[in-house]
């Protein structure tokens, strides 16, 4: 039987797609909706627009051992992230979303070990020729400006 090379299967609507390596599925966020204050008028009074959603990195299983250790360095055991920024309460869930999956992108992120180096013969010979030359130019100008009174 030939192996299987049907194409992945996306993440449910409900998912939060992190990355190519980490979908966190909707059971394992938490929502809660509040009263927003700010711009609305009456219909702040009434509806409850602000949505908070919170990820709980320890008993995540959606999360490998590295990354979980990584956001519990980083970030603790719980992620909370609010977003009241919208009359609508489905928008403010989309900005919530997408302000804890720029949260777990950044905890998750490695920094590349930069090692110093030094430039090569050539660069250095480059360097020089073009001070030399500059040098030249400036001492050309004043040269040509002197006025012999």
């Amino acid at each position: 039987m030939p192996p299987d090379h049907s194409p992945p299967v996306p993440p449910p609507d409900d998912a939060l797609v992190v990355n190519t390596h980490l979908t966190i599925p909707a059971n394992e966020l938490s929502w809660r909706f509040s009263a927003t204050g700010g711009p609305g008028g009456q219909h702040a009074n009434t509806a409850n627009t602000r949505a908070t959603v919170t990820f709980d990195v320890q008993t995540s299983e959606s999360l490998t051992d590295w990354q979980r250790q990584r956001l519990l360095d980083r970030i603790g055991a719980e992620i909370s992230v609010t977003a009241g920024d919208e009359r609508s309460q489905l928008r403010n869930r989309n900005l919530a979303l997408d302000r804890l999956r720029d949260r777990i992108v950044e905890a998750l992120r490695t920094q590349i070990v930069r090692r110093p180096t030094r430039p090569s013969k050539g660069a250095q010979q480059r360097r020089l020729t073009a001070k030399a030359q500059r040098s030249t130019t400036k001492a050309n100008r004043r040269l040509g400006h002197r006025h012999d009174d």
